[in-house]
């Protein structure tokens, strides 16, 4: 894995030519559909990137000329870099932590964990962990929760810029039911926030999101401040956890009597906007989600997590029908790791349970373009196409005697990208590109 720095030949050529297949999506696939206009399949086909930027694509018969640089991966999957719009940045260090459900597991494992990042050594050398991670597992853009100490989202964001990543996460707002060390208050979370956002929000590929741990972690005059903060920073984004686990949602019926709905003590804050991500949204209504479809916020759908913590099933094809965006998120902690392809393979199993089938294009489209479309930055991050920055990943197609042999004997398209969605994971990883940078690559 390579660090923040990188040497002079793994510095963004001028002129890069990659060549694979090529697989990216130009709009939302239908759901239950395996032959859809949507999907973009180039086989063997060289991708230009200049500048660290795309620039077009041509079979590979038509070879590029000794001004660029030739990187052969034929016979490999080129996608986007997945984007993973919910993850927990201190939370490494405590995935597959047993036996409990989502409040005790906070209380048991999370929140001492996250007080060591009150340390600027740990919350630096966390984050770097982190975001070593989360390329190696093929993600090259996050939305991410660090903790409620200062000092951790600025070392996330640092790290980020060093690696060139687009990145949006935001010191987390927590100030009643968490333990000492764990609280801010209204005045200093205020003032904490305005100067991450003044140094960081629109710097680079950097943005700043106002982060609600969730609402029972805030109090009222801390949720209105959020809401203000948003109100006061049109472009910065709201991340917070909604609906995850029935006793959650209960405690907030408790904790907001006034309110419809848990959805709605955001509602109420002035929390819910086209750049507000909530977690999970398992135990929502119709009227939930006609406000999340009202107000163009999404849904980051967490199976992995909602499964190991046993939150409950979430019904995908609900919420798509009721007008939400809906991306995918790995969790991390709560989930069983960075890999979006398990990820995935875990939200193809919720929707089994269910009766509904999801097929590889809208569990892919998910982690590319529909969350990059979702977080208003397709015109950056998502494709293929013309324009967009070079966050590009290669994957083999299969590694391991099984997934060797099943994708030898896979003949339509979408079964043999549905095998690999279903059987791959880091181990496929073969290059991470950020902006044609490739991370993966040693000093």
């Amino acid at each position: 894995m390579s660090t923040a720095s990188s040497s002079p030949a793994q510095r963004v050529a001028a002129r890069l030519a990659l060549r694979g297949d090529l697989l990216d999506f130009t709009g939302p696939p239908e759901w239950g559909a395996i032959e859809s206009p949507a999907v973009r399949y180039r086989p063997d086909h060289w991708l230009l990137i200049e500048g660290g930027r795309i620039v077009g694509a041509q079979p590979a018969a038509q070879t590029p000329d000794a001004s660029w640089r030739q990187v052969d991966h034929a016979g490999k999957l080129l996608m986007p870099g997945f984007i993973d719009t919910h993850v927990h940045s201190p939370q490494i260090d405590v995935i597959a932590s047993y036996g409990t459900a989502l409040l005790d597991w906070l209380e048991t494992y999370t929140f001492p964990a996250e007080m060591r990042f009150a340390d600027p050594h740990e919350a630096e050398a966390g984050a770097a962990r982190f975001l070593d991670a989360l390329l190696a597992s093929g993600t090259t853009s996050a939305v991410v929760f660090p903790t409620v100490h200062k000092v951790s989202a600025d070392k996330l964001f640092a790290g980020a810029q060093a690696r060139g990543m687009r990145l949006i996460t935001g010191k987390v707002l927590m100030d009643r039911h968490a333990p000492d060390g764990l609280r801010d208050d209204v005045p200093l979370a205020e003032a904490d926030c305005i100067d991450l956002i003044d140094r960081w929000h629109g710097k680079d590929r950097l943005a700043y999101a106002v982060t609600v741990r969730f609402a029972p972690t805030s109090t009222p005059e801390q949720l209105v401040m959020a809401g203000k903060l948003c109100a006061a920073y049109p472009s910065i984004y709201m991340q917070t956890h909604v609906a995850e686990n029935r006793d959650e949602v209960a405690w907030v019926r408790e904790l907001f009597p006034e309110a419809r709905s848990y959805l709605d003590v955001y509602a109420r804050a002035g929390l819910m906007h086209s750049r507000s991500v909530l977690a999970h949204g398992i135990w929502l209504d119709d009227n939930d989600r006609a406000v999340i479809r009202e107000t163009g916020a999404q849904i980051a759908h967490s199976p992995s997590s909602n499964l190991f913590l046993g939150s409950g099933l979430f019904d995908w094809r609900a919420a798509i029908e009721g007008g939400a965006a809906v991306s995918v998120a790995s969790d991390v902690g709560g989930g069983t790791g960075l890999s979006m392809q398990r990820t995935l393979a875990d939200a193809y199993k919720v929707q089994a349970m269910a009766g509904q089938r999801l097929t590889a294009w809208k569990a892919l489209h998910a982690a590319t373009l529909g969350s990059a479309e979702a977080l208003h930055l397709e015109d950056e991050i998502g494709s293929l196409e013309i324009g967009r920055t070079a966050d590009v990943c290669v994957w083999e197609w299969a590694v391991g005697p099984v997934a060797t042999r099943r994708h030898e004997v896979a003949t339509a398209l979408h079964e043999k990208v549905f095998a690999w969605l279903t059987l791959s994971d880091e181990r496929n990883l073969k290059a991470a590109y950020v902006a044609g940078i490739d991370r993966l690559a040693t000093a």
